[in-house]
C-alpha cells in the first residue's frame, strides 16, 4: 500500500471516531433528559394537595371483607402528628400487632403520601384480624374518593378500590367441610 491511502484510511478512521463520539454525547444528553423528565413527575406526585374538610365534619366510606365490616370516617388532623388512625378507639399499631395489617390498614394513606394530614377514626366489627385490615383499607380509599375524585386513578391503579369477593363456601351435606368428603373405607 502506498502512503497516500494509508493517510485516507487514517482521516477516516478519525472522522467515524469522531462520529462516534459526537453520538455517545447525544446518547448521553437524551439519558439526563430522560431521568429530569422522570424525577419531575414523580415530584408532581408527590406533591398531593390535600383538601380542608371542615372544622367538626367527616367524610366516611364503608369497606367490607369477608365477615368484616368498616365504617371509617376522615377528619382534619389540627395538630399534623404522624398518622392518627384510631380502631375501635384503640391506635391502629395497638389494635393490629402484625406490621402486615398495619400496612394494609394504612396503605391509602401511604399511596397518596398524606401521613398527617388526616385524622381516621373506625369502627370495625366481624370477622378476623385481616378481614378487618382489609375491610379498614377498603373502606379508607373509598373516603379519599369521596373527598378528592382526582385520587381515584392513583387509588385504582395500587388495586386498593376493588372489593376482595372472595367468602367461605358453605358446608354441604354429606360432607366434612364445604368439599372434603368422608374417608373413604374398602370394607
Amino acid at each position: 500500500m502506498d502512503e497516500e491511502t494509508r493517510l485516507e484510511e487514517k482521516e477516516e478512521w478519525e472522522k467515524l471516531e469522531d462520529v462516534e463520539e459526537q453520538l455517545q454525547i447525544l446518547e448521553e444528553d437524551r439519558i439526563e433528559e430522560k431521568e429530569e423528565l422522570e424525577k419531575t413527575e414523580k415530584k408532581k406526585e408527590e406533591t398531593v394537595v390535600a383538601p380542608k374538610i371542615g372544622q367538626g365534619k367527616y367524610i366516611e366510606g364503608i369497606g367490607r371483607r369477608k365477615e368484616a365490616i368498616a365504617r371509617v370516617r376522615i377528619w382534619d388532623n389540627p395538630s399534623e402528628q404522624n398518622m392518627q388512625i384510631f380502631v375501635n378507639d384503640r391506635y391502629y399499631t395497638e389494635y393490629f400487632p402484625a406490621l402486615y395489617l398495619q400496612k394494609s390498614a394504612d396503605a391509602p394513606l401511604r399511596k397518596l403520601r398524606l401521613f398527617n394530614q388526616y385524622k381516621v377514626t373506625v369502627k370495625v366489627k366481624g370477622g378476623g384480624l385481616h378481614g378487618q385490615a382489609d375491610a379498614i383499607k377498603l373502606g379508607l380509599a373509598r373516603a379519599l374518593v369521596k373527598l378528592n375524585p382526582e385520587w381515584r386513578p392513583r387509588l385504582k391503579k395500587a388495586g386498593l378500590l376493588t372489593r376482595d369477593a372472595r367468602e367461605v363456601e358453605r358446608k354441604k351435606y354429606g360432607l366434612k367441610k364445604a368439599r372434603r368428603a368422608p374417608q373413604w373405607h374398602k370394607r
